[in-house]
């Protein structure tokens, strides 16, 4: 039953608890799949391009940039897994400075830990040991591996600020503020506790 100035409280609360499809769901996940993908490639591009220049490598390696693909890909999957199983959660409900800081240290952790695995795996189907194909994380040092969790924890703090920010505010509401033309004055109210 509508009233004159719209649905019903009744039709209202059935609208919003709109359950989403297959075909809905598979397109959510296909197209933060590529967000994602798009976003590692580009980091990984640039982590390239920084040793190159670091090196002082004059040839180009595109054996590398043919990886930062293929890690990107890999790595994208890892992400939205680690993001299905929950991982880095548990501080969803404080402000998003702790939500934020919390998932880049357990992803960072996370993707170094798959990077490790990932080689190890790839080097015991090609006959090495697994001490021969355990890698050399950031060359070997403890130095050289805190340089790389550094770098991959601050890679990682516009993606998951961006996560965080359209979870808490909608995506829609975010897509809008970030590409909608003209200002606009937004106000954050608190969503009634489900």
């Amino acid at each position: 039953m509508q009233t004159e100035g719209g649905p019903s409280p009744a039709e209202k609360g059935r609208l919003s608890e709109h359950k989403p499809g297959l075909k809905e769901k598979a397109t959510h996940q296909l197209r933060e799949f590529l967000v994602i993908t798009i976003y590692l490639w580009a980091l990984f591009v640039l982590l390239i391009i920084n040793q190159s220049v670091v090196l002082a490598r004059a040839e180009p390696d595109y054996q590398a940039y043919g990886f930062a693909i293929f890690n990107a890909l890999m790595l994208a999957k890892v992400l939205l897994t680690g993001e299905d199983l929950k991982f880095g959660s548990r501080f969803k409900d404080k402000p998003l400075l702790y939500s934020i800081s919390y998932k880049c240290f357990i992803f960072t952790l996370f993707l170094i830990g798959f990077h490790i695995v990932e080689r190890v795996i790839g080097g015991v189907l090609h006959g090495k040991s697994i001490a021969q194909s355990f890698p050399d994380v950031g060359g070997g040092s403890a130095q050289g591996i805190l340089s790389l969790g550094v770098t991959v924890f601050v890679a990682l703090i516009p993606f998951f600020a961006f996560r965080e920010i359209a979870r808490v505010i909608g995506h829609n509401e975010l897509w809008s503020l970030l590409l909608s033309r003209g200002t606009r004055i937004y106000t954050l109210q608190s969503k009634p506790q489900q």
